[in-house]
This record gives structure tokens, C-alpha cells and sequence, in this order.
């Protein structure tokens, strides 16, 4: 027979918007469950960056940074682009004008930012980033919650919502550990789940089936909650629009020293001052290593003439249209960018960067070359170069024809050694 309880408030997701729901319900008095499918709490805002776009902070105010809601309102309008028109003002609204008083919430449980730092199309610096990482969040949050009295059970999934003439009073939950199932009944209940990009039926019915082809960023997050909110009548808003596919460096094999640095506020407070006092040419190699394991190729890269190559040393596509799904489509999903001296070069100053990092605006070649050794490859020829990155020497002659193509189309050929290979890089959502 399954177990049964009640609460106040039942949370379905670990990650920091479930974790921020749950701390905040429960400083309100109310009696808070939070259930977390995986075995562990984090969700995708672990694998984030760890930024937060806020006007009118305690950070713009020291900094002498003029701002409102009203122009953030405005800026992120240009974000959407031309999809602007499938915004939902009445949240966005909702977001600009409550995220100073929510930054300095987050500010009271220990959590330390830099910043502000500029990201365009902000009129001005907005973009404040976190220590010692993004981990931070659900680290601090998840100590709040404890203190407040939240029972938190890691692996258990949702199978269910309870409903009771047409409205949700509770969940049904089954245990991964030992398949015991439980109801647990609420007054109110919270959806926060995530994202679909790892849901490959929704992201089939309403991307199409090439982008369930594609990798997600965080592989637990497969719709669930999404799913719940539509078996009672839910309906998903936008679920075409999905950001992707972007071609990103694979993650590191293997978690390094800066990663497993404790996210207790005394490290924050530390890295902090680091960065407030202490030269940028110094504390730049620090923050780098935690942002180029997350970081996207700049279109720049390509446009400068990198080429793409596959597994089997194959060029297999034109670089500047369509590449990320044509990466997709090759052996492991996987590709490589491949250089020459002339465009490295280029890579280790504005505008000419490789990926774009918050709080540090740009990474280059050089940060790379510091940070991410594991991709990063560099040979006095071709077959050298190939043969570091354990690809086929068959790269020779692929350069070769490339070049000869190219003396006719305008493209720059790959001849000044030394050659560089970034990879491997994926197609992601």
C-alpha cells in the first residue's frame, strides 16, 4: 500500500528555480516538500554559466551605473528579435521589475556575484556573475532550505498529479531506489521541472525530428514536468522554439581542481576581492577556467575561413551555412575546427574571438590554449596535428583539395604553419 502525507506546498524539480520556490514558500511559513528525480539537486542551473541580468543592484549603484526596469524592459525586447512578437510581455514585466528586490533575496543567503559586466544589446552593464560557480546556487539555496525546515527526497520521480473535481491537490511519486510508491497530498503545488532537451517524443512533436537528433545540455532534462502540466490540461506555449542547434566544445573528461572548489560564501567573498583588487591580467586565466568548459564557437571562427572536418578527416560541409546541423548528421554527432597561423593570429583580440564569456566579456585562442588542453591541439603540420588529435592522416590531402578549391572561391587556404584543431565540438540544445 502506498505511503501517504501532507504539506502546505509539494515541489516537483531540485534545480534553482525549485529550490528558490520551496526556500520561499517555506520563509512564508509554509509546511514545503521538494522531489528531485535525480540523486542529486542542481538541474540544468549547475551546468549554467552562472549569470544574472539585474537593473538597479547594489553592484550597478557602486559602479555609478544609472538603470531601470523600464529600460531593461526595452533591451531584452532585442534579444527576441524577430520573435519579439511571441514574447510574453506580462512576465517579462513580471521579471523586471521584481529581479532587484530577487537579487537581493539571493544576495541575504550568501551568495556573492561580480559584476555588473556589459552584454549587448544592454544600454548598459546588467550581467552579474556568480562565484565561485554556478553551483553556488543550488548549494546555498539547498542550505536555506534545510535550515527552513524543507523535506527534500532525491530520487524520486513524479508519476502523477493527484486531482480532485478538476483541481491538483498532490502527487504521486514512485521511489528509483526501491520502486515504493507514496501520495503525497498539498494545497498548492509547483511545476518546476525544466526544460524538453533531452525529451527526444516533445522535442520530435514540436522542434521535428532533427532536433531530437541533437545532444542537450543537461540529459535529465527530459520534460517531465512539462509532460505533468499537460495531462491535466496544460498547454505548451512556444514549443517550437528552441535554442539550438549551437555547436559547443565537448565538456573535459575529467572534473579539475577549480571545479571541486567548496561553494561556501567565505570562497566567494575571496575570489571577490581577488577580482575587485588584483589586476585583470591575473584573475582573468582564473575565471576563464571555469567559463571555456561551457562555451559555444563563435561564428567568427569560421567566417575568418576555420574549416570543419569529422572523424574519418573529412570536410563536410560549407562552414557558414547550415554547419551545426551538419554536425549532427557526422560519426559521434561530432566535428573539429581546424586553422592556420594566419587565422590564430586574428583569435586573440576583439572583435576576433572563439566564444563569448560572461563576466569576462570574450575567451581567445590563448584561453583556450591555458584551460582547455584536453581540445586543443597544435602541430607543425597537418598529418601532426591529426595525428595529436587521434584523427586519420587522410587530413593531409583533405587541406590540400580544400586549398585548391579555394584559390578560385575566395576563401583564404590553410598553408602558414603551425595548424591548430579545436575538438571535438557538438550540436547542442
Amino acid at each position: 500500500m502506498a505511503g501517504e502525507d501532507t504539506f502546505d506546498v509539494a515541489v516537483v524539480g531540485g534545480g534553482g528555480a525549485g529550490l528558490a520556490a520551496a526556500v520561499s514558500a517555506a520563509q512564508a511559513g509554509a509546511n514545503v516538500v521538494l522531489v528531485e528525480k535525480d540523486h542529486a539537486l542542481g538541474g540544468s542551473t549547475a551546468w549554467s554559466v552562472g549569470s544574472v541580468s539585474v537593473n538597479r543592484s547594489p553592484h550597478q549603484r557602486q559602479a555609478g551605473v544609472n538603470d531601470s526596469s523600464q529600460a531593461h524592459f526595452e533591451d531584452m525586447e532585442q534579444f527576441a528579435g524577430p520573435l519579439a512578437n511571441r514574447d510574453n510581455r506580462v512576465l517579462r514585466t513580471l521579471l523586471v521589475e521584481n529581479i532587484s528586490e530577487t537579487f537581493d533575496w539571493l544576495l541575504s543567503m550568501g551568495l556573492v556575484f561580480v559584476g555588473p559586466n556589459l552584454e549587448p544589446p544592454h544600454r548598459v552593464p546588467r550581467m552579474h556573475n556568480i562565484l565561485p560557480s554556478s553551483r553556488a546556487f543550488t548549494q546555498q539555496l539547498s542550505v536555506q532550505a534545510k535550515k527552513l525546515g524543507v523535506t527534500i527526497r532525491l530520487d524520486v520521480e513524479v508519476s502523477e498529479l493527484i486531482q480532485d473535481q478538476g483541481r491538483v491537490v498532490g502527487i504521486k511519486t514512485v521511489s528509483a531506489l526501491d520502486g515504493s510508491n507514496r501520495e503525497v497530498h498539498a494545497r498548492a503545488t509547483i511545476l518546476a521541472g525544466g526544460d524538453y532537451s533531452a525529451g527526444r517524443a516533445l522535442l520530435t512533436e514540436f522542434a521535428g525530428p532533427e532536433a531530437a537528433k541533437m545532444v542537450p545540455v543537461n540529459r535529465g532534462a527530459t520534460g517531465a514536468g512539462i509532460q505533468l502540466g499537460r495531462s491535466v490540461g496544460g498547454t505548451v506555449i512556444n514549443g517550437d522554439l528552441v535554442r539550438g542547434p549551437v555547436l559547443r566544445f565537448v565538456p573535459p573528461p575529467s572534473t579539475q581542481w577549480w571545479h571541486r572548489l567548496p561553494t561556501h560564501p567565505w570562497v566567494g567573498h575571496g575570489l571577490k576581492a581577488a577580482f575587485d583588487y588584483l589586476p585583470h591580467v591575473l584573475t582573468r586565466p582564473f575565471l576563464m577556467r571555469f567559463l571555456t568548459t561551457a562555451l559555444g564557437l563563435s561564428s567568427n571562427v569560421l567566417a575568418h575561413g576555420a574549416v570543419l572536418v569529422n572523424r574519418e578527416s573529412e570536410r563536410y560541409c560549407d562552414e557558414q551555412a547550415g554547419a551545426a546541423m551538419e554536425t549532427v548528421r557526422q560519426t559521434g554527432g561530432e566535428g573539429f575546427v581546424l586553422f592556420d597561423h594566419d587565422i590564430a593570429e586574428k583569435l586573440n583580440a576583439w572583435p576576433n574571438f572563439i566564444s563569448t564569456a560572461p563576466g569576462v566579456a570574450y575567451a581567445y585562442l590563448d584561453d583556450y590554449q591555458r584551460a582547455r588542453r584536453d581540445i586543443f591541439f597544435k602541430a607543425d603540420s597537418v598529418e601532426m596535428v591529426a595525428q595529436l588529435a587521434g584523427l586519420p592522416s587522410e587530413l593531409h590531402r583533405t587541406i590540400q583539395d580544400y586549398n585548391t578549391e579555394q584559390s578560385n572561391n575566395g576563401r583564404p587556404t590553410l598553408t602558414r604553419p603551425p595548424f591548430y584543431l579545436l575538438g571535438p565540438i557538438k550540436a547542442y540544445l
